[in-house]
């Protein structure tokens, strides 16, 4: 009989020359098993399952580009992407900044960035194609902040004009009178500024279609317009309001927390033609965003977040500049000081849920200054917009315990009360308003 050392796994006979061979291809192969044998005991068959899945897991579009405003609230964003979050999840990070909120849009909807940081307003504006928006379905799984926007008013109003809009009414008749209305300045028709404006001026008896001028101005140009006497006001995010101040050109007269506390702001949006063909390029993006906005809120982080965000490719500005009102240091301008505890944040409080009511208010309003004509489907585009869903889904899968839905009512500086269950009616309840049909 044949020794075994001569036989190949067929059994036909091999020559002697092979032996020496097979014996190193039987260690090689016996320190391989071994060595599996001792990583699988070392790992477990938990962790080796989640190695075996990462694969499945993988973003169906790793290249994106983000795009941005060059505002504070792009944060989650930039540190996400400076700090190799986006790449942890799969996805290579580019950052763009736009130079207006419509090129952001604009952007987005052709393709040349793939999600953006963005007004909470244009995504349910482009999905109904409304206010001068072209149609295209957008969607919001992710809000990216809450907070941090401000009114300025001009330096000439200081010690006149303070926290109630009501100061203003009387300057306005008289410029009414003159045939030179007062101009105020918002970023984007539908967009959180031209609401808050809106919603700050009619509480103050003034109509802001009759009886002033409503412009758009890109943020980063809003200081720069009123140096030179363009406008009377103007409501944008940070760190324009402070810009202004520390340039002696204006002051605060309230904060957009004074108005609404822990109100939605800036959202992370994508088409929804994207995000259906891309789930797991959402979900791999909303779980960067959450480490992101997680460092973010940890104050001793904010020197670092204001040295990262304030260069020239972001911001542009001064990093003491938006320092000071992201630490909760809020100065006013006209002697009032407040330590603000409701600075701009990114994830505490149940920041980042896209709750369905927020899309209601601002489809109310919609509704209340004749952007649409009859009651808009509440529901139907709360629920096509803001992805629970994606949200949800995303958290899972990092063991992320979020708050979960929240339909309770909210309260306004003037006392109004938006109950999320009946939109239609606070939107017909204003004194000053401008329904259609």
């Amino acid at each position: 009989m044949k020794s075994p050392h001569h036989q190949t796994s067929a059994g036909s006979a091999a020559k002697p020359a092979d032996a020496s061979l097979n014996r190193r291809q039987f260690l090689a192969t016996t320190a391989t098993v071994v060595g599996a044998a001792a990583l699988w005991s070392a790992i477990g068959p938990r962790a080796w399952a989640a190695t075996a899945g990462t694969a499945s897991d993988a973003p169906e579009t790793p290249n994106l580009n983000f795009g941005m405003i060059a505002l504070t609230d792009c944060s989650p964003i930039v540190i996400a992407h400076e700090k190799g979050l986006f790449k942890k999840y799969g996805i290579n990070s580019t950052v763009t900044k736009g130079a207006n909120w419509a090129a952001i849009r604009d952007n987005l909807s052709s393709g040349s960035i793939q999600a953006t940081h963005m007004l909470i307003g244009m995504p349910l504006a482009s999905t109904m194609g409304l206010a001068g928006s072209p149609k295209k379905p957008m969607v919001i799984p992710w809000l990216l902040n809450r907070n941090g926007q401000a009114i300025t008013l001009k330096s000439e109003w200081k010690g006149k004009v303070g926290a109630d809009p009501k100061a203003i009414k009387p300057f306005v008749d008289q410029a009414k009178k003159l045939g030179e209305p007062l101009t105020f300045a918002q970023t984007f028709p539908p967009g959180t500024h031209a609401m808050w404006m809106r919603y700050y001026l009619a509480a103050g008896g003034i109509d802001p279609d009759k009886d002033v001028t409503l412009i758009t101005i890109p943020p980063p140009q809003m200081v720069a317009n009123m140096k030179i006497g363009k406008m009377d006001g103007f409501c944008v995010g940070e760190p324009w309001n402070a810009r202004a101040i520390s340039d002696g050109i204006g002051f605060t007269s309230v904060t957009t927390q004074d108005l609404w506390k822990d109100h939605p702001e800036k959202v992370c949006a994508f088409t929804e033609e994207f995000a259906e063909k891309n789930p797991k390029t959402v979900k791999a993006v909303l779980k960067a965003l959450h480490e992101a906005s997680v460092w973010l809120d940890d104050m001793a982080n904010r020197p670092e977040q204001c040295s990262i965000v304030s260069k020239p490719t972001y911001i542009n500005c001064d990093a003491k500049t938006i320092q000071g009102r992201l630490l909760g240091q809020l100065d006013y301008g006209d002697g009032r000081k407040k330590t603000d505890e409701l600075p701009m944040h990114f994830s505490k409080r149940n920041c980042n849920y896209p709750q369905p009511k927020y899309a209601k208010w601002f489809l109310s309003q919609y509704r209340r200054w004749g952007m649409v004509t009859g009651a808009p489907d509440y529901e139907g585009v709360a629920k096509r917009v803001m992805r629970t869903d994606l949200y949800e889904s995303a958290m899972k899968e990092i063991g992320y315990l979020h708050a979960g839905l929240d339909n309770t009512p909210e309260t306004f500086f003037d006392g109004a009360i938006f109950d999320p269950n009946d939109p239609e009616s606070y939107a017909k309840s204003f004194a000053v308003k401008a329904l259609k049909g």
